[in-house]
């Protein structure tokens, strides 16, 4: 944080789900992987599902929406998809959905200038009907991804989406990050940046966001945890091992750089780890200059 009142991350919670242990820490190699978690019969303790909202001094940026209430209704997911089927538990009420959570402290979605969408699965675009008024912005590859053929079969569900939905489609510039070849600066001050990192999907990005001496990298699905961030563990439904495994070890080589709060949507040590970041700063402010 640049001060507490100036620029501020917020983890919103809403809701959690339940995956198999294979997706979690994939294991076996290329399709073996997929298949493997396909036909897990374990499950994950229940997970949070978590969204972002940066309060900046150029106006509130949410990363990612979370996901919906409607998760409940017979038919809001494919009935012929196997993964949907039998390998996704999700707990969703109205109440935790992101507009009320958001509200719950002092923050409001209407008031929300930028979303940054990591990628398109439901869990992260679920809560997209709260941002009517925002400028959305999702990387040009995961959309066509998302709304090309294949899009249901990888997970999407476009026919979800709000009626309204009309993002802006963004191109990163070959501007290096560290040990990111692409960036995007999201601010004019250039302290909350998207920065590349596929191997979930086709086009997933996170977003860096740089204060003073402490950096948060809000991950989305780079990895489910940070535990196997640490352990270059590729999940169970990247369909590139090889682009994952890139993508773990840039990261990897970035928060080794750097003190930084890595922050992945579905770990249920993030919000902790972003709470004890914000109570050593406000611990660190509250100390009286000593005068000499």
């Amino acid at each position: 944080m640049r001060d507490v009142v100036g620029m501020r991350v917020h983890a919103i919670q809403t809701g959690t789900v339940a995956i198999r242990p294979n997706q979690l820490r994939g294991r076996g190699p290329g399709p073996a992987r997929l298949l493997n978690t396909v036909i897990d019969s374990g499950w994950t303790e229940p997970l949070p599902i978590y969204a972002w909202v940066i309060e900046h001094p150029e106006g509130l940026i949410a990363v990612d929406t979370g996901e919906t209430a409607r998760v409940k209704e017979k038919g809001y997911f494919p009935a012929w998809h196997p993964y949907f089927r039998r390998n996704v538990r999700e707990w969703v009420e109205p109440e935790d959905e992101i507009d009320p959570r958001m509200r719950a402290v002092g923050l409001s979605p209407d008031d929300v200038r930028t979303v940054i969408m990591t990628h398109l699965h439901t869990d992260h675009a679920g809560g997209l009907a709260h941002f009517q008024r925002a400028r959305i912005l999702v990387d040009r590859r995961a959309y066509q991804v998302a709304t090309g053929p294949f899009g249901q079969l990888l997970g999407f569900l476009p026919r979800r989406w709000p009626d309204w939905f009309r993002p802006t489609l963004l191109d990163l510039r070959p501007r290096p990050l560290g040990p990111f070849p692409s960036s995007l600066d999201v601010t004019a001050e250039g302290d909350v940046t998207i920065v590349p990192t596929p191997g979930h999907t086709d086009g997933h990005r996170s977003v860096v966001v740089r204060d003073n001496d402490t950096t948060y990298f809000l991950a989305g699905d780079a990895s489910y945890a940070e535990q196997t961030m640490m352990e270059q563990q590729v999940d169970g439904l990247s369909l590139s091992a090889r682009i994952a495994l890139l993508t773990l070890r840039r990261i990897g080589r970035f928060v080794a750089e750097q003190p930084t709060v890595y922050l992945p949507t579905h770990d249920p040590r993030s919000g902790i780890r972003l709470r004890n970041r914000i109570a050593t700063a406000m611990a660190v402010q509250e100390v009286p200059m000593t005068q000499h």
